[in-house]
């Protein structure tokens, strides 16, 4: 038996599907704020579900228990769902999110890819946010990780060679690979010293990043709004403390200095990025 059962069948036109599980890097909580924001934007239905209780354990992802004036009135479980919903011009968008599997990541991929295959899906988009030497005074960087070259150019890249621990949405991406699938893994960068809050604006920048990759119409104002917001108070922040200031203003000059070497890719090095994501995993918690 599969791990999903559907519970609508909608007609679907190569849709293509975004994927978010909670659980792995995302630092700014950028996937998440761009998932929730696709999920309220596109007006989305459900398509089907995932055992949970064949993939979490509820030890380390416990139900949430309602309590009305000390009476249990139920618990909310963590569900893995697939929804369906529209872009601005009418095309078909999957969405898969939910907690990330505790276990049995080898059928739970192979399970998805089952169903996304039934339902035509064209292209998958993982998305993540890791947190990076950057100032939060520039522009957004994304970094992918995609089952050809083609599909890593067409919205960023990262330089040299990286290895780095995987999460399920990487297991995810080798499959699609292996049965010729076009799958690209979006990674919002997020200054480093900002990484436990949320930070909008990269959502936007991810949800950007989606269209382009894609080929979809997406709005995401409200997000860069919030984004925005969140720069000036940043500023002021930073504006208060001479050890901030020279910082973020290091952190600008090698920026420029790297745009400026090289145009055609901003991103900071492999070793850059492996120190910053290590450190990032030893303070989460």
């Amino acid at each position: 038996m599969p791990l999903y059962e559907v519970v609508a069948e909608p007609a679907l036109s190569e849709p293509a599907l975004v994927v978010a599980l909670e659980g792995w890097i995302d630092a700014g909580l950028a996937a998440a704020g761009a998932m929730a924001h696709l999920r309220a934007s596109l007006d989305t239905s459900l398509v089907a579900t995932f055992d949970t209780e064949e993939l979490l354990d509820h030890r380390s992802r416990r139900p949430v228990m309602r309590l009305v004036e000390g009476v249990n009135t139920g618990l909310t479980w963590p569900t893995i769902e697939l929804r369906h919903g529209h872009d601005l011009d009418g095309r078909d968008v999957l969405l898969l999110a939910g907690p990330e599997p505790d276990m049995r990541w080898r059928t739970f991929v192979a399970d998805a890819l089952d169903l996304i295959g039934a339902l035509g899906v064209r292209i998958v988009l993982p998305l993540g946010a890791y947190p990076a030497p950057i100032p939060h005074t520039r522009p957004g960087r994304i970094a992918t990780t995609a089952t050809t070259a083609e599909l890593a150019r067409r919205v960023g890249t990262v330089q040299g060679n990286l290895d780095v621990p995987a999460g399920v949405q990487g297991a995810l991406e080798e499959a699609c690979g292996a049965r010729g699938l076009p799958a690209v893994g979006l990674w919002a960068q997020i200054p480093h010293y900002v990484s436990a809050m949320a930070y909008p604006g990269a959502s936007a920048e991810l949800i950007d990043a989606v269209a382009v990759a894609a080929g979809l119409r997406l709005d995401a104002a409200g997000l860069r709004e919030a984004g925005r917001a969140l720069r000036v108070r940043l500023d002021e922040l930073v504006a208060g403390n001479e050890e901030h200031v020279q910082m973020v203003t290091q952190l600008e000059a090698h920026y420029d200095a790297e745009t400026s070497e090289r145009p055609s890719s901003i991103l900071p090095s492999g070793e850059q990025l492996a120190t910053e994501i290590e450190r990032w995993l030893r303070n989460r918690d």
